[in-house]
């Protein structure tokens, strides 16, 4: 997992440092929608009409799971895309800023240089965070990055690094059934959806900040699919997967347990 650490924290490295490069900004603090709107105005029968477009609201109802096994799946993801999506949306905020400083650099070596430099100042700041990620998150995040930026973590490794540390980097990451080349497919991969409607209540309730996403799909499109897949589960499902999760838990309980003797020995 530290190969899949390292090369997370090298993209990040990068963006974050791209973006102390930037000049400093006016405040970002929200404007109020209706007191920043200009008014147009229509005539109608001789009398003028005035007309001011609003901030488009978007109201969702919840999940209605028909499978107990699926909504615990919806929750455990809850908590860990809201672990990661900091990250992902750093990314594509400091993308941009990354592209420009690199377009300034003329050889591949003043860009090597630069890359390690990065790399060497800011990696501190990063390194813990993103250890403590696990193999869930890990994926969580990659499929993140291909959301707010457009490209795989992939892609982006092959800009920032070379196409062999690419390369190399993903067979790394098959080991730990990670790939790199992950795209976020939420009409048609339920996790994905799970987790960009996990995202979509988030920000319609303020909790976590807006970004758009840089890739095209449909949410409802997306949520239909679900219900179909839900639809389609057979009778047994529930049974045989909390049952296989019970499993899970018992044996993560007793290598837990024995970790703890040898502690104490």
């Amino acid at each position: 997992m530290n190969k899949i650490v390292s090369f997370l924290l090298s993209v990040f490295c990068v963006l974050a440092f791209a973006k102390a490069q930037q000049p400093p900004t006016s405040s970002s603090k929200k404007k109020d929608s209706i007191s920043n709107a200009t008014a147009e105005y229509y005539y109608i029968d001789g009398d003028s009409v005035s007309s001011i477009e609003l901030d488009k609201v978007m109201l969702l109802q919840d999940l209605n799971f028909d499978s107990r096994y699926e909504r615990i799946r919806y929750l455990r993801l809850k908590r860990k895309v809201l672990k990661v999506w900091p990250y992902a949306k750093m990314a594509a905020e400091r993308l941009t800023v990354l592209d420009q400083r690199l377009a300034t650099l003329r050889t591949k070596n003043e860009k090597k240089k630069y890359a390690k430099m990065v790399e060497k100042y800011i990696e501190d700041e990063f390194n813990a965070e993103l250890k403590k990620l696990t193999k869930t998150e890990g994926q969580i995040l990659i499929k993140l990055i291909h959301r707010q930026t457009g490209d795989t973590a992939y892609a982006l490794l092959k800009r920032l690094r070379s196409g062999w540390s690419a390369f190399w980097f993903d067979k790394t990451a098959r080991l730990f059934d990670l790939s790199l080349k992950e795209e976020y497919l939420p009409e048609t991969v339920v996790d994905d959806f799970y987790v960009e409607d996990i995202l979509l209540h988030h920000i319609i309730d303020d909790k976590l900040e807006d970004q758009d996403p840089a890739i095209e799909f449909d949410y409802f499109k997306a949520r239909s699919n679900w219900k179909n897949y839900e639809r389609n589960l057979p009778p047994t499902y529930d049974s045989i997967q909390l049952a296989a999760r019970a499993k899970r838990i018992r044996e993560y309980n007793k290598k837990k347990a024995r970790k703890e003797r040898r502690k104490k020995k």
